[in-house]
């Protein structure tokens, strides 16, 4: 009995102190069902699917491999709410038409030192240096809105104001990043980001416009919109996404008030910054508007607005100095409830208008630009490729699924 006793203890101890098994790797296959191939794809795992890896390692040890090359890829970890917990693993592909690629997410005791050093990345600010604009850029693009501030100095008579929550747009033609650059050269050298010093410049005038993306709602031949965004949250800033909120003030929509957060994201490699619009309102809401301003050209030249409804994608070409810029809106056509090019005398309220029916209060839409002296595109028939090809890719996402080998 007494032997027993002690097998039976020492058995009992041998169990407890042994080391639970590591967390197993998680595999994926990811699908391109479309006949075009895809650049500069973000591919999300949830949280969920890897929780056991994260607790295990943490987000700086947990990464992602090729399947082809056995390589590590550079991957993002992203708490979309500011809560403080992962909910998300990202990374990026660029895959064939109709082709698939594996996949392997593993966990590392050292995988913080292995994660690759992304080349390019994305970035978001608020920049009090000037008043307290918002700014975000990628390797392509950058974009800035104004807050609380410049509404008060443009509210109170100060020139120094803007009031507006439309979006600006940065051109840039380099792929490092440019907003802390460009914003240290305007303290020093006034109207400094409006020159072009080798890296791009800011000649986009948004004035009271929507500028490229903003909002409102369209009723009886007027656009009802928001004052400055009150309030910030930056949630994430690369490699791969960078993602902030922006809250508003109750505004007025011919008798409804409205309430309206933003949340805003870009991505590596994407010319098009996404758009969630949550709104509420007291009474029911006719649409939500996406307006994309018609600039006066001073040499009387006009630009030139498309639409593609049923694709789900929109775009106005314009001259802009010596080169062109073509700004673009895309979303799933399913919520479009029509378009309209509206040319009027009064200053900055000449827009090309995307009524759209939001669902449950929300709205999710794609914007953004292409400048000629980026590189990127040289002529507007490549920037409504771009566009529509986008588009397809909206309403196609990738097909991933987990397990297998």
């Amino acid at each position: 009995m007494t032997r027993s006793f002690v097998k039976l203890a020492t058995c009992a101890v041998a169990l407890s102190t042994a080391v639970p098994p590591a967390p197993q790797p998680l595999a994926l296959t990811i699908q391109n069902k479309l006949g075009l191939d895809r650049q500069a794809e973000t591919i999300s795992i949830p949280a969920a699917r890897i929780s056991t890896l994260l607790q295990a390692y943490g987000p700086g040890g947990v990464l992602v491999k090729d399947g082809q090359t056995g390589k590590f890829i550079v991957s993002q970890a992203v708490d979309n709410d500011g809560n403080g917990t992962v909910d998300e693993l990202l990374f990026q592909t660029n895959i064939k038409a109709n082709a698939s690629q594996k996949f392997t997410v593993v966990g590392l005791k050292d995988g913080a030192l292995q994660q690759p050093k992304s080349e390019h990345t994305t970035f978001s600010r608020l920049v009090p240096e000037r008043i307290d604009d918002y700014a975000w850029e990628n390797d392509r693009v950058a974009f800035r809105t104004y807050g609380p501030k410049a509404q008060q100095l443009t509210e109170s008579g100060s020139k120094d104001g803007t009031l507006t929550s439309g979006m600006d747009c940065w051109l840039k033609r380099v792929s490092y990043p440019v907003i802390d650059k460009w914003y240290a050269g305007n303290l020093k050298e006034a109207s400094y980001y409006h020159k072009d010093h080798g890296e791009g410049y800011d000649p986009y005038h948004v004035g009271a416009s929507r500028g490229f993306a903003g909002v409102g709602v369209w009723e009886g031949d007027s656009l009802y919109v928001s004052k400055n965004f009150v309030t910030y949250k930056t949630l994430a800033s690369g490699p791969i996404r960078t993602r902030f909120e922006l809250t508003y003030a109750p505004w007025n929509a011919n008798g409804r008030t409205v309430t309206e957060k933003k949340i805003i994201s870009l991505d590596l490699g994407s010319n098009l910054t996404r758009f969630e619009e949550r709104l509420s309102s007291d009474k029911p809401l006719p649409n939500l508007t996406i307006g994309t301003t018609l600039h006066a050209d001073p040499k009387g030249v006009p630009g030139e607005v498309k639409g593609e409804p049923k694709q789900g994608w929109f775009r106005y070409w314009e001259p802009i100095d010596d080169s062109f810029v073509g700004t673009g809106i895309v979303l799933m056509s399913s919520q479009v409830q029509g378009w309209k090019d509206r040319r009027t005398n009064a200053k900055d309220q000449s827009h090309l208008l995307v009524m759209t029916s939001p669902s449950n209060g929300a709205l999710t839409y794609y914007a953004g630009f292409g400048w000629t002296k980026s590189n990127q595109f040289k002529t507007a028939a490549e920037w409504d490729q771009y566009l529509a090809q986008y588009a397809q890719r909206l309403a196609s996402p990738l097909v991933v699924s987990f397990g297998g080998k």
